[in-house]
C-alpha cells in the first residue's frame, strides 16, 4: 500500500462555474519511489477551525450568532463542517497535482457562510481530512487496491479575501435569505397590501419602524 501524503499548494475561485466554486490545488505524493498509481478515488471533508485565529472587535460582534458572547468562546469555539467534496485523481508516478472542487454557498442559514461573511480579513483556518480508495501497481505488475488511512489530514489558512471576492463576483451587492414558505407568503402579502415596489424597501421600512419603536421606549 503506497504511503500517500497531501499538501495544499493554493486555492483559487473558478471564475465561470454555474455556482460559486473554489479550486483547491492539492499536491499528492507517494512515499515509495517509483510506485505507479493508477488512480485515487479521493474524499475530502473540509472543517473550519475557528479557535486557530484572533478576532477583531467588529468580527466578534458578527460571530455572536454562531458562538455567543466572546466570554464564552473558550467553550463554544469548536471545529465546524464546511463541506464534503471528492475527486478522482488520475494516474501518476510518485507525485502529481490534483484540482479538488470545493462547492460554496451564500445561504445564510449555513453556519460556514455566516462565519466567512463575519470575517473582516486575515485567514480562515481549515483542516482537510482525507479518505478514499487507491488503485496501484505492485513491483510484480499486479493491480492492488488499498484504503487511505483515516489519519491523513492537512491544515491550511485560506485568505478571507479569496472567498469574499468570489462571492462579490457571483452575487455582486447581493445576499440570499432562505425563508419558510409561510413566512414568505406573509411578507409578500405585506408588500402587496402596501404597494411597496421592492423587497429592499420592505425591509428598510420594517427596520425603520423597529428603530422608531426602540427610540420611543428609551424616551419613555
Amino acid at each position: 500500500m503506497p504511503d500517500l501524503s497531501f499538501q495544499i499548494q493554493s486555492v483559487q475561485p473558478v471564475l465561470y462555474a454555474a455556482t460559486p466554486l473554489l479550486a483547491l490545488k492539492l499536491h499528492v505524493k507517494s512515499g515509495e519511489p517509483g510506485t505507479f498509481i493508477q488512480n485515487i478515488i479521493l474524499q475530502c471533508q473540509i472543517q473550519i477551525e475557528p479557535s486557530r485565529r484572533r478576532y477583531q472587535a467588529a468580527e466578534q460582534g458578527k460571530m455572536r450568532d454562531l458562538f455567543g458572547e466572546p466570554v464564552r468562546w473558550g467553550q463554544t469555539l469548536r471545529p465546524m463542517l464546511w463541506t464534503n467534496t471528492s475527486v478522482v485523481v488520475p494516474s501518476f508516478k510518485e507525485e502529481t497535482i490534483a484540482e479538488v472542487p470545493v462547492p460554496c454557498t451564500f445561504d445564510f442559514n449555513v453556519a460556514a457562510t455566516k462565519y466567512f461573511h463575519g470575517l473582516e480579513g486575515g485567514d480562515i483556518p481549515i483542516c482537510i481530512l482525507f479518505s478514499g480508495t487507491v488503485f496501484f501497481m505492485t513491483d510484480e505488475g499486479t493491480c492492488q487496491v488499498g484504503k487511505i488511512p483515516w489519519d491523513r489530514e492537512v491544515n491550511y489558512r485560506l485568505p478571507v479575501h479569496i472567498w469574499k471576492e468570489m462571492m462579490d463576483r457571483y452575487y455582486p451587492n447581493t445576499a440570499w435569505l432562505c425563508l419558510q414558505r409561510d413566512v414568505f407568503d406573509q411578507l409578500h402579502q405585506y408588500k402587496v397590501n402596501r404597494g411597496i415596489p421592492t423587497w429592499e424597501d420592505v425591509f428598510r421600512g420594517m427596520l425603520s419602524n423597529i428603530e422608531e419603536s426602540d427610540l420611543r421606549k428609551v424616551q419613555a
